[in-house]
């Protein structure tokens, strides 16, 4: 079985698409049996890692490194030299179209995953008449596909209201290597930002991008005052902050985000666009609960025993929520969250999963299905 994931979502500064094509470059290859090919775009044609290969593709501007396909053929072009026997499309663009171009003249079987919620990031920025001609494009493209994979309930439900068929839901992993709680490092880390042993450390990690609703954390933290501290770990930050809020001033490697999430006392995120939240698991793996909106797809990954939800964009709700979460033990807490990502969400029970996906479409036969539960 020879597996092809076609993506422009992956740059140096990429997230949960890149994390996700990683895990799977781990854990698919199986010698003699599966062989697992990524195509994404670059300068050239070009094999750069083991079945890593680019397609040229021009930078995209003002991005971190992201480029924009502007041409299907280049992408038909190397999928068809290479005849994968199913392909896997993680965008709803060029690559997408291309995918389906070659899927018909190779006769293999399409599966989109459906990462964004493109109809809402765009209704949001150019509004409702927008939104309703990109319900009616992601109805046209992901028409074509055998089976489309949504990361949430929340987001399979939002494919079917919008008329695609055979969705199902595929939830994302975490690595419970580079996150754990063994990395808690928190009397050194509280030093570091000047701080001391009984204040309370919250933590954000990500991009300051408007849909994170930064302003509605910055008003928490200041609502929650003396003995909290919370800080910001990503890109595109805020520059003026509470007195008891700070930020890191250079970018963070995973190993360095999941020190600073071991030692945090809880995570927390306003985003109320979240197509799934693997942040908050990452979190939760490194056994910090979580402080988040009841919005999105949040609910389905952060079940009362390992944090609280609050109402989205009220900073005195998420200021009682945070309150809240430290009446409770902290050690069961902390136990609880780490053995519901254990689990629900371990790469290798998702890829897993995955392949059985691909299975069913090859053969035709049922995949026996691994029930992965939403508290």
């Amino acid at each position: 079985m020879h597996i092809a994931d076609v993506t422009m979502f992956y740059a140096p500064s990429s997230g949960g698409v890149r994390t996700y094509i990683d895990a799977k470059r781990r854990r698919l290859p199986q010698p003699g049996q599966t062989r697992h090919s990524v195509f994404i775009p670059g300068t050239e044609h070009r094999e750069i890692d083991t079945h890593l290969y680019t397609v040229p593709a021009p930078p995209l501007p003002f991005s971190t490194g992201y480029r924009f396909p502007l041409r299907r053929h280049h992408w038909c072009q190397a999928l068809e030299r290479h005849r994968p026997d199913i392909i896997e499309a993680g965008d709803p663009y060029v690559t997408g179209w291309a995918v389906r171009d070659s899927a018909r003249r190779l006769d293999v079987p399409v599966v989109g995953f459906y990462h964004s919620d493109l109809p809402v990031l765009l209704g949001k920025r150019f509004g409702t008449s927008v939104e309703r001609l990109t319900q009616r494009y992601v109805k046209r493209l992901y028409g074509h596909y055998q089976r489309v994979l949504a990361p949430s309930a929340l987001m399979a439900n939002k494919l079917e209201q919008a008329g695609v068929r055979h969705v199902s839901v595929q939830p994302l992993g975490v690595d419970l290597t580079t996150f754990r709680p063994e990395l808690d490092d928190s009397a050194r880390v509280k030093r570091e930002l000047g701080l001391d042993d009984e204040t309370r450390l919250l933590m954000f990690a990500g991009r300051g991008s408007p849909e994170k609703n930064m302003p509605i954390l910055l008003e928490t933290a200041r609502q929650l005052g003396d003995g909290y501290h919370l800080l910001l770990v990503g890109s595109n930050l805020p520059t003026q902050l509470p007195e008891n809020v700070s930020c890191t001033d250079h970018f963070c490697t995973p190993d360095e985000v999941a020190r600073y999430m071991a030692s945090s006392d809880a995570l927390l995120h306003a985003g109320t666009q979240e197509t799934f939240g693997l942040i908050v698991l990452e979190a939760m793996a490194c056994g910090t609960p979580v402080v988040a909106v009841r919005a999105g797809a949040l609910p389905e990954n952060v079940p009362e025993t390992c944090g609280r939800l609050c109402r989205p964009d009220d900073p005195a709700a998420m200021a009682d929520a945070v309150r809240s979460l430290f009446e409770s033990d902290q050690d069961v807490l902390s136990r609880h969250a780490r053995q519901f990502v254990e689990r629900r969400h371990d790469w290798d029970i998702i890829v897993e999963r995955l392949r059985g996906h691909y299975q069913e479409l090859l053969t035709g036969a049922p995949a026996s299905e691994l029930e992965i539960e939403h508290g």
